[in-house]
């Protein structure tokens, strides 16, 4: 019967291992990665039955000795997040099936009612993400992209610094209004094309390395400054207004995080000039090519046109939607949506362009969203917080934001940042409260850390985008993000500290 098996039969392969011949059967080697899906699937598995059967964990004392305990419904969501964590991490199915399970699961067991469980999958934050991504198809399939960085590397010059900063400012700017992935991937080509006019075997040189980790680290820090740079602003709005009632607009997110993510472009640019100093001064012939390409394009085209239109007049509507009275009544995300219709009726988008929208990832962001809600309506979060509470109360208020940041830091370099989001927000506003810290301060610093992960290839996808370009090892990707992610801490704490507060920010301490 074994024998049967696939993986198991008799045919051999000859290897050598430390010098001696083994004879292995061919099709366990082939078989190799589907078995250690099946160990992963099943750990998966045990680690919220594991978590389901545990005995009732004990109850929590707040400072004002209240007690909490943890019910079942909230034992059994933390081994969902445990379960939920674990597959997403090692992607051992599709990350929108893995979020479906976490829906199932819900209904299942009863942790919330179908209704709310299953509609969380489409949450107003999970159709702002989709109108995000529309946006990004649009400026994509006009070409706009394409001409921005024809027009940049005609405007910049041959000089090999210069590239590095036009670079960074280029996707510093269309951050603000595309996600950074799709950023990453459209630019990918053109820094290739670059790299091939300035080193023609495609060997590995210092601007090699500069130009491909600088735009990875760029697209990062660039990404923190709108809610359209990455799903991660939406997605913690919407545990920010579920657990404390309060709105995050696109205009107010800007306020306080583009400054920010703008001087970390800029301290990006200065570490990467200093440490991958360019070979040569300049690229030659780069200009003219660039202004050949800007030419061959020909006028701006209809496409092109409507897409700056639409997109610039919903950018308008959200930037005016905090000061007129008479948009208050509508929601963000009802006029970003706006955009979608209107890109379909001008026929800059088709019903092909509809199709090709990641729908894996829309899933996972409707799963994200719904783990996290039921985390704090289950009351696992606030039994997390309570109990975690001996260990930060003695320290200063300042300091523990910093801590905080630093936790959601490295934490984002190992498991997806809104996995990250969906377990830390719940649990430090909990904290938070207790320990007279205003949530916004909560808020936006763990979205700016969130946003960096500058240290690990899996830690966002335009590190992993760059990587293609083998102009860099791991290590050199790691020693380089370390260093910038202690930037990052400096300087989150130099806004923390002043910065906000000279803003309006209110980040002093407040009684709950």
């Amino acid at each position: 019967m074994l024998s049967s098996l696939p993986y198991l039969r008799a045919e051999k392969a000859v290897v050598v291992q430390n010098g001696v011949r083994r004879r292995l059967p061919i099709q366990m080697w082939l078989h190799r990665r589907e078995f250690q899906q099946a160990i992963l699937i099943i750990l998966g598995i045990a680690a919220f039955l594991a978590v389901y059967f545990w005995p009732p964990l004990p109850e929590v004392v707040d400072p004002q000795g209240e007690h909490f305990a943890l019910t079942k419904t909230g034992q059994i969501t933390l081994g969902l997040f445990f379960l939920a964590t674990f597959w997403w991490v090692f992607e051992v199915v599709p990350i929108g099936v893995t979020s479906i399970i976490v829906g199932v699961i819900q209904v299942l067991f009863a942790l919330r009612n179908p209704a709310t469980a299953l509609g969380d999958f489409f949450h107003p934050a999970v159709w702002f993400i989709f109108a995000a991504l529309i946006i990004s198809k649009s400026f994509i399939k006009s070409g706009l992209i394409q001409r921005l960085a024809y027009s940049m590397l005609a405007l910049m010059g041959e000089r090999t610094r210069a590239i590095y900063l036009g670079c960074g400012a280029l996707i510093a700017v269309l951050t603000l209004f595309i996600t950074h992935t799709a950023i990453a991937a459209a630019l990918y080509p053109l820094l290739v094309a670059i790299f091939s006019l300035y080193q023609k075997d495609g060997q590995p040189t210092r601007f090699g390395k500069g130009l491909f980790i600088g735009m990875a680290f760029t697209a990062a820090a660039g990404s923190v400054a709108s809610m359209l740079g990455a799903a991660r602003g939406v997605i913690a709005a919407g545990f920010y207004r579920e657990m404390t009632g309060l709105d995050i607009g696109l205009a107010k997110f800007s306020f306080y995080l583009l400054p920010l993510s703008w001087i970390m472009v800029i301290l990006v640019w200065l570490l990467i000039s200093l440490l991958y100093s360019p070979e040569k001064q300049t690229i030659p012939g780069l200009k003219d090519r660039a202004r050949d390409l800007v030419k061959r394009l020909g006028p701006i085209s209809r496409p092109e046109w409507l897409t700056i239109s639409i997109t610039g007049g919903v950018f308008l509507l959200l930037y005016l939607y905090p000061f007129v009275s008479s948009l208050k009544h509508l929601d963000i995300t009802g006029i970003i949506l706006l955009a979608t219709p209107l890109f379909f009726l001008f026929k800059v988008l088709n019903l092909q362009d509809l199709e090709e929208i990641p729908w894996n990832m829309i899933l996972f962001f409707g799963g994200t969203v719904s783990l996290g809600f039921c985390l704090w309506q289950t009351g696992a979060s606030r039994w997390l917080a309570v109990l975690c509470l001996p260990f930060v109360q003695q320290i200063s208020w300042p300091v523990f934001i910093i801590c905080l940041g630093g936790l959601v830091l490295v934490l984002a370099n190992v498991i997806v940042n809104l996995i990250v989001l969906a377990l830390v927000m719940p649990v430090a506003l909990v904290m938070a409260s207790y320990l007279g810290i205003a949530p916004e301060m909560i808020f936006y610093s763990a979205v700016a850390a969130a946003g960096m992960p500058f240290m690990l290839l899996i830690g966002a996808a335009p590190n992993a985008i760059a990587y293609e370009s083998r102009q860099f090892s791991k290590g050199e990707f790691f020693r380089t993000g370390f260093v910038m992610s202690v930037i990052l801490i400096i300087v989150l704490g130099l806004f923390i500290r002043y910065f906000w507060p000279t803003m309006g920010l209110s980040v002093s301490p407040i009684h709950p």
